[in-house]
């Protein structure tokens, strides 16, 4: 028999006994839709989460800090230092794209009565360029600015108070009437002899530390959830930056740089951190451990990172599970199915015999028709899938911006569509492939003479 033939009598033959196929097919349908609906969870949420992940900064990028970092204590060891030395020796290494340096301290703003601590990174222009921060006014620091700028995050207007001991924002919700853009903002770096200054005790008088008008570049825009990842932060050029504290210090130690054991301060200003750009996020781990080889902390999204994504997959495959046995349920129902519809046709199967059918023949019609069975239970179930998972995301929306995550937490991908329709026709064939046996091996002569 040609293969156009088989096709038409196993899709005719499937119609023969209509209430049969439909709740058979039926249980396809629940089965395929239950598979692709808790995957599209699985994916759905590892994508939201990875998404969540990506706005907290470069997945390929590490974080380096002197060794006692974590534990608040800066080796004494100077070859261990954050230098340009080191900055060499990494970006000489395989799949290193860039090394940045980063300059953080801490320095009080004022303006009239108000006043705050400052958060500062130093950084160079490629990296700031790099964080994707939106600008709400203003601009971010430039190689072409002539001197030191700040530009500030969204939420630092939130950290000013009133030195006359009016309410604060965290107090009243309400920002103090300062305008960062255009209003002249004083900082003082020397923060420590700045409350010397105010706790004289008349005996060791402490003049107050000279304060320095720095000009602002830019303001962070303000994002709708209220926050960003530097938000909190003064951001400036660290090659601007570097020669006005050493200007402004001179021979003092800078706050938070190492000293010697005399107390006095090295030549050469430390870097707090390095940031490492590596090419790819598979050549993190690979990075990071001949950092740490060399004595330095390291810290990496990728690290957690994957980890989040292995207990994703475990997940995934719980649900997918889950799922599955709906399908093992509806496989039941398909070779149930099969074998009543070879009862029914036992003379109609010795007549073929008998005529000189092959018995591949036979067998190919037999699996084609539960082939059909999970072939229409697939798209059907697709459909139903796809209904399911808009519903779901329409459903989650708020409660995702509520949590932070994608509003989308149910995804169902092509390459899930494809997979999902072909294991539903190979689930009913493989149904049907015991009573495509059953059919082979029918005497030809019982099966006509049966009633």
């Amino acid at each position: 028999m040609k293969f156009l033939d088989l096709l038409r009598m196993s899709s005719s033959n499937l119609w023969k006994r209509k209430v049969r196929t439909v709740l058979t097919v039926l249980g396809v349908v629940i089965g395929v839709a239950s598979i692709v609906v808790m995957i599209s969870l699985g994916l759905g949420l590892s994508r939201s989460l990875m998404e969540q992940y990506e706005s907290y900064g470069s997945l390929t990028q590490i974080t380096i800090y002197e060794p006692g970092y974590y534990w608040g204590d800066s080796s004494s060891d100077e070859e261990l230092r954050l230098d340009d030395n080191l900055i060499e020796t990494i970006s000489r290494m395989e799949h290193v794209k860039a090394v940045y340096p980063m300059m953080q301290m801490s320095a009080m703003a004022k303006y009239g009565s108000y006043q705050c601590y400052l958060n500062i990174q130093g950084m160079p222009i490629d990296a700031i360029e790099n964080l994707g921060i939106e600008v709400g006014e203003g601009a971010l620091p430039s190689s072409g600015d002539d001197e030191l700028r700040f530009f500030y995050g969204s939420q630092v207007l939130q950290d000013f108070y009133s030195t006359k001991g009016g309410a604060s924002y965290w107090e009243t919700g309400e920002l103090p009437d300062i305008d960062l853009m255009n209003d002249p903002i004083f900082i003082i770096f020397d923060t420590d002899a700045y409350w010397q200054s105010q706790y004289n005790d008349g005996e060791n008088v402490v003049a107050p530390p000279k304060k320095y008008l720095i000009n602002t570049c830019g303001v962070e825009q303000t994002s709708e959830e209220g926050w960003t990842r530097y938000g909190w932060y003064t951001i400036c050029d660290i090659d601007k930056l570097l020669p006005e504290l050493k200007r402004i210090f001179k021979n003092k130690p800078i706050p938070g740089q190492p000293t010697t054991k005399t107390g006095k301060p090295y030549k050469e200003i430390f870097y707090n951190q390095l940031i490492v750009d590596v090419d790819n996020m598979d050549n993190v781990t690979g990075v990071q451990s001949l950092i740490n080889d060399m004595g330095y902390q390291t810290n990496a999204s990728a690290e957690w990172i994957e980890s989040e994504q292995k207990t994703m997959g475990y997940v995934q495959a719980v649900l997918g599970g889950i799922g599955a046995v709906s399908l093992f349920v509806a496989a039941i129902g398909i070779t149930n199915t099969m074998m009543m519809s070879i009862y029914e046709r036992t003379k109609e199967i010795g007549v073929m015999k008998v005529l000189g059918c092959d018995l591949r023949n036979i067998r190919t019609l037999f699996l084609m028709e539960a082939g059909f069975i999970g072939f229409i239970g697939g798209i059907i179930g697709l459909i139903l899938s796809f209904t399911l998972s808009i519903v779901i995301n329409k459903l989650a929306a708020g409660a995702g911006d509520m949590m932070g995550l994608s509003s989308s937490i149910s995804y169902i991908p092509f390459w899930l569509v494809i997979i999902s329709l072909a294991f539903a026709v190979l689930v009913g064939m493989a149904a049907g492939f015991f009573p495509a046996l059953r059919a082979m091996k029918l005497s030809p002569l019982a099966a006509i003479h049966n009633e």
